[in-house]
């Protein structure tokens, strides 16, 4: 199981199918942020992590210019993994509320998080081929988690493009609506629960609050194990 993440993880590192994506994250590395100025950003596609052998998935849409691409990690660095990380300790999923660098000793327990797209689109609006070109390294990473029995998707492209693989691999026609803290059982038994993105403009507008998050991640936590 680590040897097929690892193979796949070296790949996905690699990987320049989109030009515009390849070309945005140089420029972003290049030009930096002013608070992160002297940091030497990551500058590539950012693989996911956590346990291999994860029961739950928590999949995103991209990273964040200045926190996956700067850091090297999923939700790093950035306001929404802020967020997240608070809620996901306050679960008892990870080790410490926060994910700040690769060498912070984050530890997740029985999940994988990870995103769809492995590169920060311009506007965080990717393009349909953009999507189509990374959607097998999702495909991969899902086939590879054999034991998962739970998907939280944080936001509605995540929970669209979730739905994508669905129909291409398992023939899904059923409709499903994006609406936070539903449950829908897949074809192959595991449970698709769509989130609000704990990104600052939700947050702040009190569409998700800390309390709906924990909540949300509890629930998914006890159908898990179960």
């Amino acid at each position: 199981m680590k040897y097929k993440f690892n193979r796949l993880n070296k790949t996905i590192i690699k990987c320049k199918k989109c030009p515009r994506l390849t070309n945005f994250i140089k420029k972003i590395s290049t030009e930096k942020r002013k608070q992160n100025i002297n940091e030497t950003y990551w500058g590539k596609p950012v693989t996911g992590f956590g346990d291999f052998n994860a029961k739950l998935l928590i999949l995103g849409l991209a990273p964040a210019a200045h926190g996956g691409i700067r850091t090297g990690r999923a939700f790093t660095g950035d306001k929404s993994g802020e967020f997240l990380f608070k809620c996901l300790h306050k679960a008892k999923i990870s080790n410490q509320p926060t994910s700040e660098n690769l060498k912070d000793g984050l530890k997740v327990y029985s999940t994988y998080i990870t995103n769809i797209l492995k590169c920060v689109p311009p506007g965080d609006k990717p393009l349909n081929n953009e999507l189509d070109n990374c959607s097998n390294y999702f495909d991969a990473e899902i086939s590879n988690l054999k034991k998962l029995k739970v998907i939280i998707t944080l936001g509605k492209v995540a929970f669209d493009n979730c739905l994508k693989f669905y129909k291409i691999k398992c023939n899904l026609n059923k409709k499903m609506n994006f609406k936070h803290g539903r449950l829908y059982i897949m074809p192959d038994n595991v449970t698709l629960i769509p989130s609000y993105h704990p990104s600052p403009r939700n947050v702040n507008t009190r569409l998700i609050s800390q309390k709906m998050m924990v909540d949300l991640f509890n629930k998914a936590k006890k159908i898990s194990t179960a």
